[in-house]
């Protein structure tokens, strides 16, 4: 039976806030990073089966989840790749294994190319890199932000609701509320609608001019039917990086390790220990 549970127990803080962790099992270090509008909960059945070969640090992002972004810091891909390279030297980890989903995908390529931030692998699924990215709904909310903030709370609801089981698949209900429940009430549509006026393609563009700059490993990895950015785009991403290896997860849509935690983790863990 899936997992519908999750909590990250730790708090560090950086320079934006204060961010959830949590640190499971021992072994060489991997960085799980989320994307919005997730949070570490999409990695809530990946962890135990990477966790049996790795040390797994797993992490909200500044404003989702547990991870609380100080007053004036918008949670824009380059403060989360700015925390992303303060959470590696607080865990004293020389060169992990990134991986990162959607805009973790952006957030990881940042934080290695911009924030110089070592990594032994990178693991970029159904990655927010290559622009442009944003969905039509984003740019929706992007043009009508105060709309959005200032509407009915149940309203908000009912638009975002259906917006978000188009990233997975197939999604139960027990984790559709999971996914949604960061975002309820009065503070969460607010958190909400920050993010999505904060995410912006120009915080990943001087990444993607030095893709072809990146020595590491690398491993894209995209879901079979991902409905928010199609599988040509993981295409393009791999051919752009020199040597990375492109991978599909059957069965699956953008929210790949929801839908199939057991592939998506099986593809990591070969990744990582082919490669090692």
């Amino acid at each position: 039976m899936r997992s519908t549970t999750w909590r990250l127990d730790q708090r560090v803080r950086v320079s934006g806030g204060d961010v959830a962790t949590g640190v499971f099992g021992e072994g060489p270090p991997v960085v799980l990073v989320h994307g919005t509008p997730a949070w570490s909960y999409l990695w809530r059945d990946v962890v135990p089966l990477l966790a049996e070969r790795f040390a797994v640090h797993v992490w909200d992002l500044l404003g989702f989840g547990d991870s609380r972004a100080d007053p004036g810091i918008a949670p824009s891909i380059a403060r989360q790749a700015r925390t992303l390279a303060e959470l590696v030297e607080h865990w004293g980890l020389d060169s992990p294994g990134l991986v990162g989903h959607d805009i973790g995908g952006g957030t990881v390529i940042r934080a290695h190319l911009v924030e110089r931030v070592p990594a032994s692998h990178l693991a970029l699924l159904d990655a927010a890199v290559i622009g442009p990215w944003n969905t039509p709904f984003t740019e929706h909310m992007q043009r009508h932000e105060q709309a959005y903030r200032t509407m009915p709370q149940h309203v908000f609801a009912d638009i975002i609701a259906p917006r978000l089981r188009t990233a997975a698949h197939r999604m139960s209900d027990a984790s559709a509320a999971a996914y949604l429940a960061p975002w309820a009430g009065p503070d969460g549509q607010q958190r909400w609608v920050d993010q999505v006026a904060a995410i912006s393609f120009e915080d990943t563009r001087e990444a993607v001019a030095g893709l072809h700059r990146i020595t590491a490993p690398t491993l894209v990895l995209w879901g079979e039917h991902d409905e928010w950015l199609a599988p040509a785009v993981g295409d393009r991403l791999a051919a752009a990086i020199s040597g990375a290896r492109r991978a599909t997860v059957a069965g699956a849509g953008h929210f790949v390790a929801e839908d199939n935690p057991q592939d998506t983790a099986a593809e990591l863990i070969r990744f990582f220990e082919r490669d090692r």
